[in-house]
């Protein structure tokens, strides 16, 4: 809105339309179309994205883009599409679009040769390039790759496998006749497994897995094709617009004359099985001609022949015919085909009528005779027991009577129509079975060291009728989408985590729950399929209320009559199912689903076809291991389970992806007509997010794309390098590269083992390798240079790690001295230890023999005598130290003898003391008194100080005792008051849950309605969405109020009252609280409408109103719009972008703001409780970029804040070594904080706040005065206290 930039916004038609952001609301955004100025449409914010600035600039892969998202991911799909460049990149993954023409020379052998060897990226996007890949991760991984090519029926997956292996075979073949029979076995399998469909032409009936084997020299040795879940309903029954399988119209069309009368075939019009469906043939205008008139259908002859560049039924069956040959296929055994083929068709044609005996049952009619005839002589079979199998069923006895007697049941004509059918199922498909076979066998291989594979299967398929087929192949689909999600999402993060790169997580949809709808052990509708498949008498009825009632309350399922589709709705319940898939909800019908799960024949049947008198047609039979159901009764139909072989088939498959490296090409439908140069965005752009696309685009927007191990690098440039470089390590190799080369670090980061890059960095750096010889000659210099630095700087580390350990030495020959001294003396303390300290003790004794000589001079009797008795004493201890010195004395005898010596000298003590005591003992008790008196006193004064403190503290304690009396009856009454409060919350908490799952299952419901529209069809009514609505949305519309219970008061029994008078007790006892207080006034204050207001007038209505009231509510919802900016500003910028720029106010602020969101009081409040305060404030402030710059916050910068009231009039910011910033209220209001007071929490930050002075004085210094004066003369500042005080000023 700034500066007018484009942006992308839905668009029901093209996906996504460019336009302008006019206007900001409240969860939506108002969009201009630039190409229709002057009209406005309303956006979600989370659906419209920033565009390029250059919008026709086409990029290979779209993670070179600045912006990363599913709208420009179309643009540039649909701009590369328009230039014919039907292959894109998303990092890894191949995204190629259909475009149902040939593209010359887009594959001939000069694209193979330029793609051979070549790193992903360094040539133009291509199947090829993918192809490449798999095979250069084969030989330097050691490991086998695996190719997915997913995508809707008619996205191409089928033509671009044929490229992939025609790749192969030509770039890293032998030369040999194999390579070229695993080319030409793909005619075989398509003319046999493929067939027309609404929507493509050669839809692939079955799915394969292609192995291509490659010998220790990384040689093709042989191949291997797996194939899964043929669709047989497909041989008795198509729809009008769709063909049977093409063998049965390419042998109709093409086939000598000799051949279609030895097998009696004529045109598709006269064959039941053919003839339901679509009858023409596909040709040109040059074959349609060469076809003759009889082989034509009136269908043909009348509208003329199906135009695809691709088919061409005569052109192929010959095309086919030479691939037979070459796969090894002799005359014989073609003709086998040709005839089962045949008879096939003629056993569709055989058409029963009611016996009209008394024991029932049915025979072929009349006009059936000769179709008869020429189904067994085609089949070899016996004509008698075709027509009896067909209209009997074998039963054995075994029960009553003899046992195991065979008794025939003759069949009604409805049984009898389904015995017929189900045998032309089984000998197709054990046909197709055998032709797979045979593919095999025409590349065999002893051995191989490791193999790349190819999937091509069904793409995720929903038609207006879905059956069994359709389930399997959706289900298949899950499985797949799931595999795409753990290879591509899962396993990326975690290889990010396990090499330390820290790239944040990507959260995508997981679809096990989808999954275990289907597979889950017992509750699993395959599973409750099988179960109905071993009753007595299974009923599709029956399978389908079952499956509705084990997951009555599953997410993913739910009844038909909730379809988009009318014809759908028509459907009973005991009819069908819909399950939302990954990719939308489809809604399966489930009539012949129990039929089709059941893979065999009946007794007679089975008999019949494998005692054939044909050798061809007996081992088609017998080769089959068909596993009976052990529970099975006798007579009865035995059981093999289809969906659990599938199961099965799919889990091995699995298994054997996750154990290979993987690829993925993602083919895109680009249109429903299946024409050349028509781009539906919409249906495009759907596409896309089913296959995981935008996902990987959310990982890949702060991911490493391309990555590769050191040793592969080394072995990929070593070539490059002199030998001096090459005999470096791996690892030091390429970070000399790197280094040289002057890569941005950004672009890449080491792993462990690896090196990753940034999209499209790899590509930058491979050409800069492979450039001219001058600019590798300066390369190789410069890493000469980067290892003379590196080597020079480990020569200096080298030296001083010497000198340290020198100095360790040193240190440790000084330590060892010190520790032998230490040792050394405590030894000899040890053992001198008693000595010294008898000596000490004696020699403290000896001290006293001073005292006692000064107390013995001041006796005035007995003097001459105690003297005597001191200096007896006194050469005793002498005697005693010189006995130490002299002899070695244990510590035992040095203390017996001090301890005599101690006695005597205590007992002159006491003698001494008696005779003194006497003459002191009148001073001594005058003293005593004195101090006693003394000491009374003190005592007496201490009690008093003690009796007072002891008053102090009790008046103390009782006032504190009161304030929690106070304090305890306050909470308690705001703990009632809460606890009301709450009560109510969680009613409007609940409402509001219950609109969450309202919106959660209408967006359900909108991408539903969106598939469906995409499958809709002239004969199908869209249902609007007014009628779409489920009962139970409807019925939570319509709830009433009941009467609640409520406890019973104090003493009172309980009393039964509505809500609507519990709601008001509640808000009556709950009025006390401000918050109530406020909301109150908040609901009766709010009579201005703004939301629907613009920025243009919201900000004139500030500049100029008079009210206040509406005044403050335009400053509210201002404010609140620029938070809404701000956001969906900062969730769009561009990558790299500096934050700096961004930043309004300091992060405490603004965390402040997210974690503790102030209760919203209305406008008119805050301007009266605030009374237009004037606050001032100053915090702590350094910007990101400057955390790194200065890590210990030396250079602290300060953040100044003027509150007008509840909003912002000035604001300031002081860096260190910066001009300081100044921001006025109107002038300024994109860089200003846009947070009230109350959300700031200014207000409870301890010493935040600050005299108006002192904010005055820093902006007059900083000139902020000047600055203010310059906004109002220019009428761009809003009037506020400052611009008031200003005006005064100046006046």
């Amino acid at each position: 809105m700034e500066d007018g930039k484009p942006v992308w916004a839905p668009h029901p038609v093209d996906g996504f339309q460019l336009g302008t952001i006019v206007d900001i609301g409240a969860d939506s955004l108002t969009i201009e179309p630039l190409k229709q100025k002057g009209k406005t449409f309303l956006a979600p914010i989370n659906q419209v994205f920033p565009a390029e600035d250059d919008c026709d600039k086409i990029v290979e892969d779209n993670c070179s883009l600045m912006y990363l998202n599913e709208a420009t991911l179309l643009n540039n799909v649909r701009v590369r599409y328009s230039k014919d460049k039907i292959y894109t990149f998303v990092a890894n993954i191949l995204i190629a679009v259909n475009p149902y023409y040939d593209i010359p020379k887009l594959y001939s052998p000069e694209t193979i040769k330029q793609y051979q060897g070549k790193s992903l990226g360094t040539l133009p996007p291509h199947v090829y390039a993918i192809a490449d890949k798999a095979f250069r991760d084969m030989r330097v991984l050691k490991m086998s790759q695996s190719i997915i090519v997913s995508g809707e029926s008619g996205a191409g997956k089928t033509e671009n496998t044929k490229f992939v292996l025609r790749y192969l075979t030509t770039s890293y073949g032998t030369g040999q006749d194999i390579d070229e029979r695993i080319v030409e076995a793909n005619p075989l399998l398509e003319a046999f497994g493929n067939a027309k469909t609404v929507r493509n032409n050669n839809s692939s009936r079955f799915g394969k897995f292609v192995e291509i084997h490659f010998n220790e020299k990384n040689s093709v040795v042989g191949g291997f094709v797996s194939h899964y879940l043929l669709e047989k309903s497909r041989i008795c029954m198509q729809s009008k617009e769709e063909r049977n399988y093409h063998i049965f119209y390419r042998l109709c069309a093409g086939a000598s004359e000799d051949i279609r009368q030895k097998f009696h075939l004529s045109s598709p019009e006269s064959f039941r099985y053919l003839n339901r469906g679509c009858t023409r043939f596909f040709a040109s205008k040059e074959t349609d001609k060469q076809i003759p008139q009889n082989r034509k259908s009136p269908e043909h002859l009348k509208q003329g022949a199906l135009k695809d560049p691709l088919l061409d039924d005569q052109g192929d069956f010959n095309r086919m015919c030479g691939a037979m040959k070459k796969i090894g296929l002799d005359d014989t055994e073609k003709l086998d085909l040709f005839r089962v083929v045949a008879g096939v068709l003629h056993l569709g044609n055989i058409d029963f009528e009611e016996a009209g005996s008394t024991s029932g049952g049915c025979t072929p009619k009349k006009s059936s005779s000769q179709t008869l005839e020429y189904c067994a002589e085609l089949l070899g079979l016996d004509e008698e027991d075709l027509r009896i199998s067909l209209t009997t069923r074998v039963m054995l006895t075994t029960a009553g009577g003899a046992k195991g007697t065979v008794i025939k049941v003759p069949l009604k004509v409805e049984q009898a129509n389904n015995a017929r059918d189900a045998l032309a199922k089984a000998v197709y498909g054990r046909l197709f079975d055998h032709v797979v076979k045979r593919v095999n066998q025409c590349f065999p291989f002893e051995s191989s060291s490791f193999f790349i594979g190819v999937l091509d299967i069904a793409g995720f398929e929903y038609f207006e009728h879905n059956s069994f087929e359709q389930f399997c192949i959706n289900y298949c689909n899950e499985k797949l989408q799931q595999f795409f999600n753990e290879r591509i999402l899962k396993e990326e993060q975690e290889l990010y985590q396990k090499e330390g790169l820290g790239v944040n997580e990507v959260h995508y949809v997981d679809n096990q729950d989808c999954i275990d709808l289907v597979e889950a052990k017992l509750v699993g509708i395959l599973d409750i399929l099988d179960e109905e498949n071993r009753l007595p008498q299974t009923s599709d009825q029956h399978f389908t209320d079952t499956v509705h009632q084990k997951h009555k309350d599953h997410f993913r399922l739910s009844i038909p009559r909730k379809s988009k589709l009318t014809v759908h709705r028509n459907i009973r319940d005991d009819e069908g199912f819909i399950i939302r898939h990954f990719a939308g909800a489809v809604c399966y019908e489930t009539t012949q689903f129990v039929e089709k799960n059941n893979d065999a024949l009946h007794t007679s049947l089975e008999y019949l076809v494998c005692e054939s008198k044909d050798r061809f047609v007996r081992e088609l039979f017998e080769n089959s291991n068909n596993s009976k159901d052990s529970k099975q009764k006798a007579g009865k139909l035995s059981f093999i389970s289809v969906g659990n072989k599938f199961k099965t088939q799919l889990n091995i498959l699995l298994e054997k992806l996750r154990s290979t490296g993987s690829s993925f090409i993602r083919c895109v439908k680009p249109n429903l007509k299946m024409v050349s140069r028509q781009f539906e965005g919409a249906q495009i752009l759907s596409q896309l997010q089913c296959s995981g696309m935008v996902s990987v685009l959310d990982l890949m927007q702060g991911g490493f794309p391309s990555r590769a191990p050191f040793h592969e690098l080394y072995n990929m440039y070593k070539k490059y390098m002199p030998a001096k470089l090459t005999r470096l390590d791996p690892r030091l190799f390429c970070k000399a590269l790197f280094k040289a080369l002057g890569l941005n670090e950004n672009d890449y980061k080491f792993g462990l083992t690896r090196v990753f890059f940034r999209p499209g960095k790899f590509a930058e750096f491979d050409q800069i390798m492979k450039s001219d010889p001058d600019h590798l000659a300066e390369l190789v210099k410069r890493v000469n240079k980067w290892l003379l630095c590196s080597r020079w700087k480990k020569v200096q580390w080298c030296a001083l790690s010497v000198i340290k350990l020198k100095n360790k030495m040193k240190y440790r020959a000084t330590a060892c001295i010190k520790m032998q001294k230490t040792v050394r003396m405590w030894l000899c303390r040890k053992k001198h230890k008693p000595r010294i300290d008898g000596l000490v003790k004696v020699q403290t004794l000896k001290k006293r023999i001073d005292k006692f000589t000064e107390v013995v001079s001041a006796l005035k009797e007995g003097k001459q005598e105690m003297s005597k008795q001191v200096q007896d004493l006194e050469t005793s201890i002498n005697a005693l130290m010189a006995k130490m010195k002299s002899t070695v004395m244990t510590r035992l005898e040095i203390e017996k003898e001090h301890e005599v010596l101690v006695k005597r000298s205590e007992g002159m003590l006491g003698a001494l003391q008696r005779k003194k005591q006497e003459e002191e003992e009148a001073e001594r008790l005058r003293r005593i008194q004195e101090e006693m008196e003394r000491e009374r006193q003190r005592a007496e004064e201490k009690e008093r100080r003690r009796k007072q403190e002891e008053d102090d503290r009790r008046l103390k304690a009782e006032m504190e005792a009161k304030r929690k009396q106070e304090e305890e009856a306050r909470k308690k009454r705001e703990e009632e008051e809460k606890r009301l409060q709450a009560e109510l919350e969680m009613q409007l908490a609940a409402e509001r849950e219950e609109e969450t799952q309202r919106q959660a299952v209408l967006e359900q419901e909108r991408r539903d309605r969106e598939l469906a529209m995409r499958i809709a069809q002239s004969e199908s009514e869209l249902i609007t969405e007014e009628t779409q609505l489920d009962s139970a949305l409807r019925s939570n519309g319509m709830a009433t109020v009941t009467p609640v219970p409520l406890k019973a008061t104090a003493g009172g029994p309980p009393t039964n009252i509505t809500m609507e008078e519990m709601v008001k007790e509640m808000c009556e006892l709950l009025s006390r609280g401000p918050q109530v207080q406020a909301t109150k006034a908040a609901v009766g204050t709010k009579k201005y409408e703004l939301s629907k207001w613009k920025y243009a007038e919201l900000r004139d209505a500030i500049n100029t109103s008079c009210d206040i009231e509406l005044l403050a509510a335009c400053r509210e919802e201002f404010h609140r719009r620029l938070k809404v900016y701000h956001a969906w500003k900062s969730k769009n910028k561009k990558r790299n972008t500096d934050t700096d720029s961004e930043q309004r106010a300091p992060k405490s602020v603004t965390d402040y703001a997210q974690q503790n969101p102030a209760p919203a009081l209305p406008a008119r409040q805050q301007e009266i409780s605030m009374n237009r305060q004037q606050r001032y404030f100053r915090i702590p402030f350094i910007r990101p970029a400057d955390q790194y710059k200065d890590p210990q916050n030396k250079k602290k910068g300060w953040w100044y804040a003027h509150f007008d009231g509840a909003w912002i009039a000035r604001q300031m910011e002081l860096h260190p070594d910066k001009q300081p910033i100044m921001l006025v209220a109107g002038k300024d209001d994109m860089e200003m904080c846009e947070l009230s007071l109350e959300e700031t929490g200014l207000t409870r930050k301890r010493g935040s706040e600050i005299l108006p002075r002192q904010f005055e004085e820093i902006w007059e210094r900083c000139g902020g005065i000047q600055y203010l004066r310059n906004a109002v003369e220019s009428k761009q500042a809003r009037p506020t206290y400052a611009t008031a005080m200003l005006q005064n000023l100046l006046q």
